[in-house]
């Protein structure tokens, strides 16, 4: 399982957060979500876990073994808790999910625990464990993207960026946790991912990787613009406002934007590969 730091510019004056990710890409990507809403409530990124006033654990559950990392990894954080009692603890991501209020029950030093839905959540769960109760929320949703929210890179080499597309599941395989873990599968608003891969690009990056649980399924209905959309023409995609984006068409827009911008994808179902996307 790997490990992702934070790597942003401290401010002595906030609060420190430090987060830390296990597991697959979808995972290093929300954390970036994770860090930008914390930004906005104030607080730091710091790359020591020994001062910071909030640790958070993103965790993965496709295995026991990587369940157990988790454990492991918070009986290390057992000592900071002791020396730095108002220190909070999160656990965030599948695990969580899976585990629900028997995590709180299990890991006494828990103090919130986040399902991958319910991230904007975090501040108002902050607030609540700094009262010294715990907090959870592990509602699943069917709408929520986080397509509004810019991530903030976290240990980036200025080159390789994620962008997610989607998120959950509906291919319900007999070895797999991540319907249940990241709920139904729902796709992000188009405009919104060209925009960011395009001001990831203005930004020097050079390759991006969309990513999902599957990307082949991505199916985004473009609304039908009102009278005075069209006036201002206030979208970037105006010209597709009504259509259906597949993922092959995507990949192409994303493609469009610059010649010098590498497009990786991740990942894939043999069952919804289509030749529309083999062609682009």
């Amino acid at each position: 399982e790997a490990f992702s730091f934070s790597t942003i510019a401290e401010n002595p004056i906030g609060k420190k957060f430090y987060i830390e990710s296990h597991g697959c890409q979808m995972n290093f990507s929300d954390s970036e979500i994770v860090a930008s809403i914390l930004q906005k409530e104030g607080f730091n990124s710091t790359t020591d876990y020994n001062i910071a006033d909030l640790i958070l654990l993103n965790t993965c559950s496709i295995r026991e073994n990587a369940e157990q990392k988790v454990r492991d990894r918070l009986k290390q954080f057992n000592g900071i808790k002791k020396r730095k009692p108002d220190c909070m603890i999160g656990v965030l991501g599948c695990m969580a999910e899976r585990l629900k209020s028997k995590f709180l029950e299990e890991e006494k030093l828990v103090d919130i625990v986040v399902g991958p839905d319910a991230y904007r959540d975090l501040p108002n769960l902050i607030k609540v464990a700094e009262d010294g109760q715990k907090a959870m929320n592990v509602l699943l949703s069917r709408e929520e993207t986080y397509s509004d929210i810019s991530p903030v890179r976290l240990g980036t080499n200025g080159v390789s960026a994620y962008i997610s597309i989607m998120r959950g599941c509906d291919n319900m395989c007999s070895f797999c946790v991540v319907p249940f873990t990241r709920g139904r599968e729902r796709s992000r608003d188009a405009h919104s991912i060209i925009a960011e891969a395009k001001q990831l690009f203005e930004e020097g990056y050079r390759e991006v990787t969309l990513l999902g649980q599957n990307v082949d399924s991505y199916k985004y209905a473009s609304p039908q613009p009102s009278p005075k959309e069209r006036e201002k023409e206030v979208h970037p995609l105006e010209e597709n406002f009504g259509m259906t984006v597949s993922f092959a068409n995507l990949l192409e827009m994303v493609a469009q934007i610059n010649p010098l911008l590498r497009v990786r994808f991740s990942t894939s179902h043999p069952k919804d590969i289509t030749d529309e996307v083999l062609n682009t």
